[in-house]
């Protein structure tokens, strides 16, 4: 999935564009702006926005001598529109969703890199890093097959590969306070989707 453009991805060429502005905002536009922000030209716009009015999916208020545009939030469609611009958060939601749904819960899972700077495209792989519990080994084979679990679950959610970092908490810990450019990286860009925050990780060193 294009997580940078996930609107335009789904619904493509001036159309997706245009949408995609509209979903951003709750203010009414005129056409040129539309346009501006789309990186569409005016001609273009004009040509999609009546198709979209009468599907509902636009409303237009006409302020002479211009018109004003808008996302008919109440309508179906357009609730789909929205939804696909919020990609994103819904799935860092859904993944934290995943990792709490494992036999052995994680003691933390950070996405970073590219999704977590919000940069990712269909290109792009979700970086994650799961902290395991201090008791569970590395080779246990509940908590193995719950990473793996979790890492296709991922892969369902967005359509991009996943890579995993897996690391015990203690350790965690340290390489959150490490000079290492990637936990340097993880600790600057981190989103925790689920359990300890990078504060509380780090903690564990601090006391």
């Amino acid at each position: 999935m294009d997580f940078v453009h996930p609107v335009e991805a789904v619904i493509p060429g001036t159309q997706g564009r245009v949408l995609a502005v509209l979903a951003e905002t709750t203010a009414e536009l005129n056409l040129r702006t539309v346009a501006r922000l789309a990186s569409v030209s005016p001609a273009q716009t004009s040509r999609v926005f009546p198709g979209l009015v009468e599907l509902g999916i636009v409303e237009r208020r006409e302020v002479p001598p211009s018109s004003l545009f808008r996302l008919s939030r109440q309508n179906v469609a357009a609730q789909v529109v929205v939804e696909l611009a919020r990609s994103r958060d819904i799935a860092l939601h859904q993944m934290g969703s995943a990792a709490g749904e494992l036999p052995v819960p994680p003691v933390s899972v950070i996405i970073f890199g590219s999704f977590a700077r919000r940069e990712a495209d269909w290109h792009s792989d979700i970086d994650a890093v799961i902290v395991r519990p201090d008791g569970i080994d590395a080779d246990d084979d509940t908590w193995i097959a719950g990473v793996e679990q979790w890492r296709e679950a991922v892969r369902a959610i967005t359509g991009n590969p996943v890579e995993v970092i897996e690391t015990a908490q203690t350790d965690a810990a340290m390489k959150l306070s490490s000079k290492r450019s990637l936990w340097r990286d993880v600790a600057r860009d981190g989103v925790v989707v689920h359990g300890a925050t990078l504060d509380e990780l780090q903690g564990a060193v601090r006391t």
